[in-house]
């Protein structure tokens, strides 16, 4: 029996190289990047400039998913992404939203951010019977929060995560006005970023809810939604990538809210604060590529080594997803 882990798993580190695109795509990935590279340019009802976490934000690879996820219209792109520019404003994503206003939340492991499938996806564990609070907008903010963390374990070549959810344990429904806040903001603000939503437990109730908010949920995204799958049978996850509670793994994962949030907290620190210093290097601006960046820049330093050293290494042939299309 393997030991206890109460840390998130490092990420794996190797890339993966960039889909190639059309000359018809090029040109409007140049046009959506000029747009934004303008000076003078200024999110919609605000006379302030981008700051250089957005500029950030607006990558090449985020401009190609916002396309994506507009059918290749450029006009689309642009309202959309400027669309998320104001709403990652006005909802804090910069200042108001850390770790230490959605920590009453974290406090029971009710979401977990562990492990990386085959194709080394972040998986983020959602397990309702843990629910610890009734403050559906503090709820909603720890949801976000936990997304960008995801984004943040993102290896180089990685753009999108998995959903592990667990219903068993008298677990609680989600009110219908959260269910439908979480999924306005996903769909609207993180499009391209779901790979698999894997669902195990649904009870009558519950399954007749999801029949109830399917019709608010894109038809791409109904399609990456698997009940009671067999994740290590099915080869979505290797069995040291995957709790044992449940899921059928051999990570012995038990969550000690003590030990477990201070390292997700750093880890994710360490790693945004180097890709910053790096992008800033190559320029610091609109259209840098997320993948280079992200080279080079080795997932654990000295200081926080030893907070990883008791989570397992990841799995050494983990295969990178080259191009996350809809």
């Amino acid at each position: 029996m393997s030991e206890n882990v109460y840390l998130p798993i490092p990420p794996p580190t190797r890339a993966s190289a960039l889909p190639e695109l059309t000359k018809s795509q090029t040109k409007m990935q140049q046009e959506v990047q000029h747009h934004f590279e303008d000076p003078t340019y200024a999110p919609a009802d605000s006379e302030k400039a981008l700051m250089d976490a957005e500029k950030m934000w607006l990558s090449y690879e985020c401009i190609l998913r916002y396309l994506r996820a507009s059918k290749w219209n450029v006009d689309t792109a642009i309202q959309r992404l400027e669309d998320t520019l104001k709403w990652r404003r006005e909802y804090g994503v910069y200042d108001t939203l850390t770790a230490d206003l959605v920590e009453p939340e974290a406090v029971t492991g009710k979401q977990i951010l562990l492990g990386f499938d085959t194709k080394s996806h972040p998986g983020l564990y959602l397990i309702p019977s843990r629910q610890n609070t009734t403050e559906a907008t503090r709820q909603v903010q720890f949801t976000v929060w936990m997304l960008e963390r995801c984004i943040d374990l993102m290896p180089p070549g990685v753009e999108s995560l998995d959903l592990l959810i667990n219903y068993a344990d008298k677990a609680k429904n989600p009110s219908f006005g959260t269910a439908r806040a979480v999924l306005n903001i996903l769909q609207s603000h993180y499009p391209e970023r779901l790979a698999l939503a894997l669902i195990l437990n649904v009870p009558f109730l519950l399954n007749a809810f999801f029949k109830l908010i399917t019709p608010f949920v894109d038809p791409i995204t109904r399609e990456k939604m698997k009940f009671n799958p067999r994740v290590i049978e099915d080869g979505i996850f290797t069995p040291d990538m995957v709790m044992s509670q449940w899921w059928g793994g051999n990570c012995n994962f038990e969550y000690d809210h003590d030990k477990y949030w201070p390292a997700l907290v750093s880890l994710c620190k360490e790693r945004t604060e180097r890709w910053t210093t790096t992008w800033q290097k190559m320029g610091g601006k609109v259209g840098l590529k997320e993948s280079e960046y992200k080279i080079g820049t080795p997932d654990t330093t000295p200081d926080l080594s030893e907070k990883l050293a008791s989570a397992p290494a990841p799995a050494p042939d983990a295969i990178l997803d080259p191009a996350l299309s809809t």
